[in-house]
């Protein structure tokens, strides 16, 4: 019997190589981890919002059929690029709507962990242009952020997905939150802050 990480690797291989029913045999047995990803990034919406949990989703399931197979080695570098394209749905969503009322930006909480002060909140907008803009910066540390902060995975899991230890995992993700948290601030997106998780 095949060990379900080993059956994800051989689906992802063959993916990638252009098979789209093995695309469609990882979807179910990565669906779990994808609904929660959409939740947590859902959860940091301001409410209401007209995404669900399932529709985010889905949208993110269509934009890696649409696209070329994803560069994917493991279940959790799989889960990683589906966040990657939750959060430009998001974002893609939140411009149209920023377009059509002139600038009501939609919100996203900056928060990450269960013991902190309640939730502040900045424009989606405002925290994607950010992470773009480390990203220019290191690149590496905007990974770290978008999978740690929006994917919501471990640090564990981050360092596999990026192929990284976990001691550079600890260190960008400190460095990365100390920096994103003072461009917002100095673009005036409120008090937001990620906070260790």
């Amino acid at each position: 019997m095949t060990a379900p990480s080993q059956h994800v690797t051989d689906l992802l291989v063959k993916w990638r190589a252009g098979d789209e029913d093995a695309f469609r045999a990882l979807v179910p047995i990565v669906y779990n981890e994808l609904r929660s990803v959409a939740h947590r990034y859902l959860q940091r919406e301001r409410r209401p919002h007209t995404l669900q949990t399932e529709g985010l989703v889905h949208e993110a399931y269509l934009r890696l059929l649409d696209g070329r197979p994803a560069a994917t080695e493991s279940k959790a570098h799989f889960v990683a690029v589906a966040a990657r394209l939750m959060r430009q749905v998001l974002v893609d969503y939140a411009r149209t709507r920023q377009a059509a009322k002139r600038g009501g930006g939609e919100l996203v909480e900056l928060t990450l962990g269960m013991d902190q002060a309640p939730p502040q909140s900045a424009d989606v907008v405002a925290v994607d242009d950010a992470i773009n803009a480390l990203a220019r910066r290191d690149e590496q540390q905007a990974r770290i952020v978008e999978l740690r902060f929006f994917g919501g995975l471990t640090i564990e899991e981050t360092a596999e997905a990026l192929d990284v230890s976990l001691s550079t995992v600890k260190r960008d993700w400190s460095v990365a939150r100390a920096w994103l948290s003072r461009e917002m601030k100095r673009g005036g997106h409120g008090r937001g802050t990620l906070a260790q998780g």
